[in-house]
């Protein structure tokens, strides 16, 4: 509104100048050749009317001489010529403007997450919280951004970083503020908060770790670097495929985990299917849903083909994670380490060659020679792998830049080394089925990583790894009470799986499918962020 209002008004004194310049025109015109002088307010008054077309009656018998004429076709013109300008470039857009929908200006919900401008880390968070039942604003500057977003998103329009946008937003009654902008726009939106509330919590995001201390010296309670997170959970993620105990699943009880196990080449249980594989006999660990080439199913069908491609959501004790995570290696890589590659050696490689190191062989791959790169070539290049070692390396793990790149890397790995594990960052979610399709085993987009981080440290609970993809809620189900799950067909309505329940003080975890919901469960649900969003409007 701002911009079209400023164009209006320098139309206008841009056709009010140029009036008074015509005026001057007509002026002489009408001294040189109708031989007669005439004021300038009169000439002024001649060029008004003419640009106005309201008519040319004061001087219109005076007009004789073919110069004078011709001065006044140019003139006639040239205000037709302006009133037609205008329409397309200035008229047109303050009419849209006046009768289109306004953004929200303001809010009136407490203990809700202020997010300060809309990032796909943000739309991340935004899914994570919807999930979580936990509502939130996002604060937005510009104003055809704010109608888009208000469609599907809490939204407040204004500038994140003046105090006055943020009391709209309710601010000093919020849970917690998310300053998701650039690094320089964060650490004032950060200053802003504090103005509204000193007992806010606030996180701030940063893409130069150098400035992390100036956000907390402004008063942020935690400063997260995206890229360092990503780097390090690919790191994980290529540590634990061969660890040799179970590693970071989640508690949700004493001695009670849910986690996801990737499939090896070689394990026993490649080539049958969930049926055959009797893995809940072999092992008592229950599958909730299986993941190949970035496809979940939950519960994964009877029929599936377990492959080595296969991530398994699983759930059990600890020592049944175990033997599960035993079969799903293969006789030669269990209890195996070995060389591991990253190609990339900015902050998300340096990140997960960091974590790696500890127990791999680390060999970096990057096209600068700088310190910490072991081979410098394109990692799309079938040579600069083979000097790397790839044809031995248990995984390749690809930190670049471009998910255009990352792509064809993954194909070029994939021809050269078939059998190694390919772990790769994606910064586009979009590029996640292309980097699946091109033979990536996991694949990380930065905008779910951080976005799931930041939900998890917001709610102050306790989720799968943030790298991973599916979501570990707990909720009340009130439109379940007095129902047995395979009453409601919870997992063919919504696609998630209830694996515990809270009552009492005591968690339930044999849970069936005539296990009843009573009154004051806590369900504790996993899923997808789509299928958890499906249970919360069936049931919550």
């Amino acid at each position: 509104m701002v911009s079209t209002t400023r164009r209006a008004a320098e139309y206008l004194l841009g056709v009010f100048g140029v009036m008074l310049l015509l005026a001057f025109v007509y002026q002489w015109g009408f001294a040189a050749f109708e031989g007669e002088q005439v004021g300038y307010a009169h000439s002024l008054y001649v060029v008004v009317e003419t640009f106005t077309t309201t008519g040319f009656g004061i001087d219109v018998n005076q007009w004789d001489a073919d110069g004078m004429l011709l001065l006044m076709v140019g003139m006639q013109l040239a205000g037709v010529g302006i009133i037609f300008l205008a329409l397309p470039a200035i008229i047109v857009p303050l009419v849209n403007e006046a009768i289109s929908t306004s953004p929200p200006r303001a809010t009136t919900k407490r203990d809700h997450v202020v997010i300060c401008s809309f990032t796909p880390r943000g739309a991340t968070l935004a899914r994570e919280l919807d999930a979580r039942d936990q509502s939130y604003v996002v604060v937005v500057d510009d104003r055809e951004q704010a109608i888009d977003l208000s469609d599907d998103y809490d939204v407040v329009h204004g500038d994140p970083e003046e105090v006055e946008t943020l009391e709209r937003a309710n601010t000093a009654n919020a849970r917690a503020l998310v300053a998701d902008a650039d690094d320089e726009t964060n650490a004032s939106v950060v200053l802003s908060a504090r103005e509204c509330s000193e007992d806010l919590r606030v996180v701030s995001l940063v893409e130069d770790e150098d400035v992390a201390d100036y956000h907390r010296y402004a008063g942020a309670d935690r400063v997260i670097s995206p890229r360092r997170l990503l780097g390090e959970s690919l790191g994980a993620k290529a540590t634990a495929s061969v660890a040799d105990e179970l590693g970071d699943g989640v508690e949700i009880g004493e001695d009670f985990q849910i986690a996801e196990l990737l499939v090896h080449h070689g394990s026993p249980l490649v080539g049958g299917t969930v049926a055959e594989s009797g893995i809940g006999e072999r092992t008592g660990a229950n599958v909730l849903g299986a993941w190949d080439d970035g496809e979940f199913e939950s519960p994964p069908r009877p029929e599936r083909v377990i492959d080595e491609h296969t991530v398994l959501l699983v759930v059990g004790n600890e020592s049944e994670l175990e033997a599960l995570k035993q079969l799903t290696l293969s006789e030669t890589r269990q209890r195996r380490r070995g060389r591991v590659l990253v190609a990339g050696y900015g902050m998300v490689g340096h990140s997960a060659a960091d974590e790696l190191r500890p127990t791999d062989d680390v060999v970096v791959v990057d096209e600068v020679d700088k310190p910490g790169v072991d081979v410098v070539g394109d990692a799309t290049d079938r040579e600069t792998l083979k000097e790397a070692g790839v044809e031995d390396a248990r995984a390749v793990v690809l930190a670049l830049d471009s998910d255009t790149t990352t792509i064809f890397a993954t194909l070029a790995v994939k021809q050269v080394a078939p059998r190694a594990e390919v772990i790769v960052r994606a910064n586009d979610a979009d590029s996640v089925p292309k980097l699946y399709r091109a033979g990536a085993e996991y694949v990380l987009a930065l905008s779910t990583v951080s976005g799931r981080l930041l939900a998890s440290h917001l709610l102050d609970e306790e989720v799968l790894r943030p790298e991973t993809q599916v979501d570990l809620v707990r909720t009340a189900a009130p439109a379940l009470e007095g129902r047995g799950l395979a009453d409601a067909d919870v997992r063919a309505r919504t696609g998630c799986t209830v694996v515990a329940i809270e009552r009492d003080g005591d968690l339930l975890t044999d849970i069936g499918p005539d296990t009843k919901v009573v009154e004051g469960d806590t369900l504790v649900v996993a899923g997808t962020d789509d299928a958890v969003n499906r249970f919360n409007e069936l049931f919550a």
